[in-house]
C-alpha cells in the first residue's frame, strides 16, 4: 500500500506539473478567451464535416448539459451552426462556421508555436525520449484512437499559398513529367489570389494531417454569379481518405451560400482521379480542346456545375 501511494503522488505531481507547463490553468487557453473544453470542442468540430451533440458527448467524456450551455454560447457568438440530418430529422448536425474555423485555424497556428516553442530547448535526442516517454504513457494508459476523419479543414495562413505554389510544382513534375511553366502558372494563380483575395466571395481550404499541409483548394470569383474552383491538390500521403472530394464539397457549399449559380474549373484529361471526383459531384463536362502545355500534348477539358438544378 505504501508504493501504491507513491505510485499515485507521483502520478498527480506529473500532471501538476504537465497542465502548468502547457498553460492550461490560465483563465483562457492559449491567451484565448476560450477554456479547455471550448477549444477541444472546437478541435473536434474542425476534424468532422459535421458532428452531433451525443457523439461529442460521449467521445469527450462531458456531460450533455454542460456541453448544451458551451454549444449554445458558441451558436450565440456565431462559431457553431446547427442543421437538420438529411437522414434523421430528429438528429441534429454541428458544424464550425466560417468564424469558427477562421477561430479554430489561429487556436491552432498558436498551439503549435507553444509546443515548438516548448520543444525548442531540447536536444535532438531529448526529444524523442520526450515522445517515446508519451506514447508509452498513451500505451500504458490505454489511449484510444481519435475519432473523425485524420485530416483537418482550414482557412489559409501566411505561408499556405506559397506551400500549395511548390506542392502542385513538384508533384506534377514527379507525377506526370511538366515542366517549369506549370509552376509558374500556379505561382501565377497563387499571386492573384492574394492580391485579390475578397473573403466575401472567395475562400481556400488547407487540409492537415499530422501538423503537415497535405491539401488545398481555391475557389474563385470569376463573376456575380460564376465561381471557379482551382488549385485542387491532395498529397499522396493523404490519399485514400476521401479528402479530395471534401474539398470540391467544400467549395460546393461555399459557392451555394454565397450566391453563385455556377461552379466552373479547367483541367486536363490526364487528371482522372479529379476528374471521377467532379463528375460523381455532378459537374458537366462543357468543353474540350487540345494544347500543348508544361511540356506535353495535353486535351484541356472545361467542367461546370449548376448550382441551381434541383
Amino acid at each position: 500500500m505504501e508504493q501504491e501511494a507513491l505510485h499515485v503522488e507521483a502520478v498527480r505531481r506529473f500532471s501538476r506539473f504537465y497542465t502548468r507547463r502547457i498553460g492550461v490553468l490560465q483563465e483562457g487557453y492559449n491567451g484565448t478567451e476560450l477554456s479547455l473544453s471550448e477549444a477541444r470542442i472546437i478541435y473536434e468540430l474542425a476534424r468532422r464535416e459535421a458532428a452531433t451533440a451525443s457523439e461529442l458527448s460521449q467521445e469527450l467524456g462531458l456531460d450533455p448539459g454542460y456541453l448544451s450551455r458551451i454549444l449554445k454560447g458558441f451558436q450565440e457568438r456565431g462559431l457553431v451552426q446547427r442543421q437538420t440530418s438529411d437522414v434523421d430529422a430528429r438528429r441534429y448536425l454541428l458544424s464550425l462556421t466560417e468564424l469558427g474555423e477562421q477561430r479554430f485555424a489561429a487556436l491552432n497556428a498558436r498551439s503549435r508555436s507553444d509546443m515548438a516553442r516548448m520543444l525548442s530547448a531540447l536536444t535532438p535526442r531529448q526529444r524523442r525520449r520526450l515522445i517515446d516517454a508519451m506514447s508509452e504513457i498513451e500505451t500504458l494508459l490505454s489511449a484510444e484512437p481519435e475519432r473523425g476523419a485524420p485530416y483537418i479543414l482550414r482557412p489559409h495562413q501566411p505561408g499556405d499559398i506559397g506551400w500549395a505554389v511548390q506542392k502542385h510544382g513538384e508533384l506534377y513534375a514527379r507525377e506526370y513529367g511538366w515542366d517549369e511553366s506549370f509552376e509558374a502558372l500556379a505561382a501565377e494563380v497563387g499571386a492573384r489570389f492574394l492580391k485579390e483575395f475578397d473573403p466575401k466571395k472567395e475562400r481556400a481550404w488547407i487540409a492537415e494531417k499530422d501538423g503537415e499541409n497535405v491539401g488545398c483548394v481555391f475557389l474563385v470569383r470569376q463573376s456575380d454569379e460564376v465561381a471557379k474552383l482551382r488549385m485542387l491538390l491532395v498529397d499522396p500521403k493523404a490519399r485514400g481518405l476521401g479528402l479530395g472530394r471534401r474539398l470540391v464539397e467544400e467549395c460546393i457549399r461555399f459557392a451555394g451560400n454565397r450566391g453563385y449559380r455556377k461552379i466552373t474549373l479547367w483541367t486536363n484529361d490526364v487528371l482522372v482521379t479529379a476528374i471521377h471526383i467532379y463528375r460523381t459531384l455532378g459537374f458537366r463536362l462543357v468543353a474540350e480542346e487540345r494544347h500543348r502545355s508544361f511540356g506535353h500534348e495535353l486535351i484541356g477539358q472545361t467542367w461546370e456545375l449548376d448550382l441551381t438544378a434541383p
